[in-house]
């Protein structure tokens, strides 16, 4: 069976995305075929997959059309990617199935998003609001650093190192406390570069360091307004820049408590496949 797809990134966070708005394709899209397609060498290369379906083929009680069916590069399904969200609405708009005029309702397994295409060509999410737990401890060989706990649809392990070098290669998973997370976490490594500014690298669950990760920005972003003296949800917005090694996102923390992710989103090749 041969079926089209398209790639895409957002800082060089880059996905897999697969057509199939009434659900007839792809099937329980099996892991395997994620998996395959996710492959650097004998696939296509991503570090995820996007199905591009209607929401209501997956019979969710979302108000929006569209809904980003993500899957992380082992097949696991995951609820939410700030970055995969952005490429996604990029798709649509490239796509004609959605007017760029106006905000546009995305349906995630974390809820509703809704993405505003910005006149720079950028997209912004606006991606709700974190919860806010307590620290643990993670750990890369004989280093630990306490770890602040956000979650942004997906858990987040947040820590602030000296040197993003010391988190070392991160083609392992680091230490962390499985009883604080048993369904795995997204652990970032924080480094300052200036007032409002931070860098970070990061190691997400089923798919290993990534070029960037949007949600994990968005943590990023928590964390280091907490460590500011900032009280959630703030008085007034909070602005940083945050980079990472695919490139630069803006973050806005608003006073109604929801974060905003903003970022650039490009499609880079359309095919088909058999995988």
């Amino acid at each position: 069976m041969s079926y089209p797809f398209a790639i895409g990134h957002g800082t060089e966070n880059d996905f897999v995305l697969l057509p199939d708005h009434d659900g007839s394709v792809h099937g329980d899209l099996p892991a395997e075929r994620v998996a395959a397609l996710c492959e650097r060498r004998a696939g296509l290369g991503g570090d995820g997959v996007i199905r591009v379906i209607r929401t209501a083929a997956l019979g969710f009680d979302h108000d929006a059309e569209w809904f980003m069916d993500y899957r992380n590069s082992d097949g696991s399904i995951a609820e939410m990617c700030g970055n995969g969200v952005r490429v996604f609405g990029r798709y649509l708009a490239d796509e004609g199935l959605v007017s760029t005029t106006e905000p546009v309702p995305v349906g995630t397994r974390d809820g509703v998003k809704v993405i505003t295409f910005e006149a720079d060509g950028e997209i912004t999410v606006d991606m709700g609001t974190p919860q806010i737990f307590g620290q643990s401890l993670v750990a890369v060989d004989s280093q630990k650093w306490p770890a602040l706990h956000v979650d942004m649809g997906n858990p987040h392990a947040v820590a602030f190192v000296e040197d993003l070098l010391d988190a070392g290669s991160l083609l392992t998973e680091p230490d962390y406390d499985t009883t604080v997370y048993p369904h795995g976490v997204n652990i970032e490594f924080v480094a300052r570069r200036g007032p409002g500014h931070v860098a970070f690298r990061v190691h997400e669950r089923g798919s290993g360091e990534t070029r960037s990760c949007g949600t994990g920005a968005c943590a990023v972003l928590v964390a280091a307004a907490l460590d500011d003296g900032v009280v959630a949800p703030p008085s007034e917005a909070v602005r940083y820049e945050v980079d990472v090694p695919g490139g630069r996102l803006h973050l806005t923390w608003l006073p109604n408590g929801h974060v905003l992710l903003g970022g650039p989103a490009v499609i880079v090749a359309h095919g088909t496949t058999d995988l």
